[in-house]
């Protein structure tokens, strides 16, 4: 019969990737320690009673939080007793006001709680910041974007908008990075891409290193340098194919853009999203004018500038409206 290995079990009570896999807390140590028990199977007992002895702790603090709880609404049940209202009505309202006072307090607790382990990053329009996450990975925000993850899981990342990211690997427990996008899940171990959530799709451009995708409609793509992937949940259209790495689509984290013969409508799509303003075309063929080249993006009026030389048109502004006309 198999026995319990105390010195095993000692240091799986006081290792915190453990008690993450325990309580299915943590995606990466969920993954790392299935792949360890299946190399270790004489170990099952132990683990299982480190697993049992984890989650029976985690009871116990539960348990005494609602006797608090209960204390509270014994109290307060007190107070309405003293009313003039007659008993039988009370009674028969007692178990709705205990329903209702636990599920607010059940809420609150439990929203005070996720808001205190939730970490938001947010750009305004034009800004771009430069983060660098707990495990060391290293992200570049754009304009009017925003990033979301929990303290206790800083690989697991949910983006809107665009970012560079710089991942950092971690060989002793090959614990994988996350980014989650309205369309898709981006799976990586350490390298460098380009997420672009715009337009009702999300892009990604791989930079460095090996990437796979996992796909909303449950397709998965691999990712090799140099290939760029786009895909869109709501109409479903998949686009992968090889592009020019030279001209980085995600360039503006130095300052400027890069439009490898873009039609005009993309290049000011972009600048709608980046700072918040709205274009209009009083000249709809100029919508599908190409432009190449490099334009800076730290200043409204100088991009716009630069673009009215690239184009060869004239940009009028009026409050938060860009009007493109030809020259």
């Amino acid at each position: 019969m198999e026995q319990i290995d105390q010195e095993l079990l000692d240091n799986l009570l006081q290792d915190t990737s453990f008690i993450n896999w325990a309580k299915k807390s943590n995606r990466n140590d969920i993954q790392y320690w299935n792949s360890w028990i299946r190399n270790n199977e004489s170990k099952i007992k132990t683990i299982d009673t480190a697993k049992s002895i984890i989650l029976g702790i985690s009871f116990q603090k539960t348990k005494v939080a609602n006797e608090k709880v209960e204390a509270e609404l014994n109290s307060v049940l007190n107070t309405i007793n003293k009313t003039k209202t007659r008993t039988k009505r009370i009674s028969s309202y007692i178990p709705y006001g205990i329903a209702a006072t636990v599920a607010i307090l059940f809420i609150f607790l439990t929203n005070n709680n996720s808001n205190k382990n939730s970490v938001t990053h947010k750009t305004a329009y034009g800004e771009i910041i430069n983060l660098s996450l707990p495990d060391g990975t290293k992200v570049v925000l754009n304009g009017n974007s925003e990033i979301n993850y929990t303290k206790e899981n800083p690989r697991d990342i949910v983006l809107t908008g665009e970012a560079y990211f710089k991942v950092k690997p971690v060989p002793a427990t090959k614990a994988k990075f996350w980014v989650t996008t309205k369309d898709l899940k981006v799976e990586v171990y350490g390298t460098q891409f380009h997420v672009n959530t715009r337009e009702e799709k999300t892009d990604v451009v791989l930079d460095e290193g090996s990437i796979h995708l996992l796909l909303d409609n449950g397709l998965t793509k691999k990712m090799i340098p140099g290939e760029f992937v786009s895909f869109s949940k709501s109409s479903e259209n998949i686009t992968h194919k090889k592009v020019d790495l030279d001209v980085p689509y995600s360039l503006w984290r130095d300052g400027t853009y890069i439009f490898n013969n873009l039609t005009l409508k993309e290049v000011m799509k972009n600048m709608e999203y980046t700072y918040g303003i709205e274009v209009k075309f009083l000249n709809e063929k100029l919508k599908e004018k190409l432009i190449t080249g490099g334009i800076p993006n730290e200043n409204l009026m100088i991009c716009l500038a630069a673009i009215e030389k690239s184009a060869d048109i004239t940009i009028i502004k009026k409050d938060n409206t860009i009007e493109l006309t030809e020259n």
